[in-house]
């Protein structure tokens, strides 16, 4: 299968119990287990969390086949974390084929719901969004698919939970990561959107009508980053010393060529095996904003 340079190929959480974050992911949404074990030391130390070596971590894929993983990392909840308020990874979009069968099942299996299915008041609505958090306090979107949008093409499910289509970023600097995105990694500063964010209105105490700004990455017609502007009381995330931060915690890209990326790895890169990585060359930089990006070379 060919993999198109910036398409996602996995998103990592980390949460407080692999087996019950497993009941929500595997047993719940229906993404398949294809991996689990101790956390590599080497793998660790590429991610700048040392101290999360040999710590419990599962790896999913949706049924579909596409070439998307779920990873899952167990380490202690953060007392000072709390989702929508922080830089970083804030989300993970998934593409699912029937949004209104999620709010039946989901809370039995461990999520929450914040943003139950709604239909937009688009006259032409793209997607039925909706909103969870895991048991790590992870934000996923648990979109279904209507329509492209212009200039961007969105994936349909194969499966009742697909692949990650988009991922959000909570950044200091909107621009400045934007920027880091195309200078960095050859990829495209697409459409600016301003809109009331329910999502980050709600975590701030904000008036509903506040407007955010958000500005899609992609690649020709993919969408791939949606950078948002945060308020101002916005701070860097709490974590713990040495591990990986809370929450949404990596995302993972294809990129063509690892040496033509224009960053400073946290590692050499290597060729690593296993579920996601498949005899690539693969290492991970920190982004503007201070967020794990892990790129894998898939060449083309």
């Amino acid at each position: 299968m060919s993999i198109a340079h910036g398409t996602i190929l996995g998103g990592l959480s980390t949460v407080p119990d692999l087996a019950a974050a497993l009941r929500g992911y595997r047993d719940c949404l229906g993404l398949e287990l294809v991996g689990q074990g101790a956390l590599p030391a080497d793998l660790a130390a590429s991610w700048n969390c040392p101290a999360n070596a040999g710590s419990p971590y599962a790896v999913l894929r949706p049924k579909s086949g596409e070439p998307c993983w779920f990873r899952l990392v167990e380490q202690p909840e953060h007392p000072e974390f709390k989702p929508t308020r922080s830089f970083g990874w804030a989300a993970f979009e998934c593409t699912v084929e029937d949004v209104w069968h999620w709010p039946n099942v989901v809370e039995d299996a461990g999520f929450q719901i914040v943003g139950p299915p709604k239909n937009l008041e688009n006259i032409e609505p793209a997607f039925i969004p909706m909103q969870v958090l895991g048991t790590g306090r992870e934000m996923v979107y648990l979109n279904q698919v209507l329509n492209d949008m212009p200039g961007t093409d969105l994936p349909r499910a194969g499966s009742p939970v697909d692949r990650i289509f988009i991922v959000v970023l909570a950044t200091p600097d909107r621009d400045a990561s934007v920027s880091w995105y195309a200078d960095k990694l050859g990829l495209t500063r697409g459409a600016d959107y301003t809109l009331p964010y329910s999502m980050i209105n709600n975590a701030f105490g904000q008036p509903a009508d506040t407007l955010t700004t958000i500005t899609m990455v992609q690649h020709a017609r993919i969408p791939i980053v949606e950078v948002d502007d945060y308020p101002a009381e916005a701070t860097a995330r709490a974590r713990h010393e040495g591990m990986l931060p809370p929450g949404n915690a990596l995302v993972s890209l294809a990129v063509r060529d690892v040496d033509s990326c224009d960053v400073d790895w946290i590692t050499p890169p290597k060729v690593r095996d296993g579920a996601i990585y498949e005899g690539r060359r693969t290492a991970t930089a920190l982004g503007a904003g201070g967020e794990l990006i892990e790129l894998i070379e898939v060449g083309g």
